[in-house]
């Protein structure tokens, strides 16, 4: 096994480190780990629609995989945590990306509902797991 290394995403991952001191992602080998991307831009704003802040949490997502050298294509697992229930644009939205983002394979899916999230106005974390074959 090789040494965990880890990944700051540029802007708010290098905000996050700053602030919280946590890193975005360690891939060791071939897996790549990232940590609960929110649906925030760099200055950790979130959009007051549910569906953007969605999409958005999926950008920070890829962004992140990018970082450590991996991508959509590569996710074999996601976690995503949800707070205030399950209205239908949560899945429809989720659906939407996981069939934009990954239209070659379907990962394996746990979906969450949480009390509260990492910060305030947050609604949606999405955390994955990526293996590069």
């Amino acid at each position: 096994m090789s040494k965990p290394e880890f990944f700051i995403t540029p802007g708010f991952g290098e905000k996050a480190l700053d602030l919280l001191y946590y890193s975005q992602a360690v891939r060791v080998d071939n897996r790549v780990e990232i940590s609960g991307q929110g649906g925030w831009n760099d200055d950790f704003e979130i959009p007051e629609s549910l569906v953007e802040e969605v999409e958005q949490a999926f950008r920070n997502v890829e962004r992140t995989l990018e970082t450590a050298g991996a991508g959509w294509e590569h996710v074999i697992h996601v976690n995503s945590y949800h707070v205030g229930g399950f209205p239908p644009e949560v899945n429809e939205t989720m659906t939407r990306l996981y069939r934009h983002y990954m239209p070659k394979h379907s990962p394996i899916w746990t979906q969450t509902g949480v009390e509260a999230l990492g910060l305030p106005m947050m609604r949606v974390e999405i955390r994955v797991t990526a293996i590069i074959a």
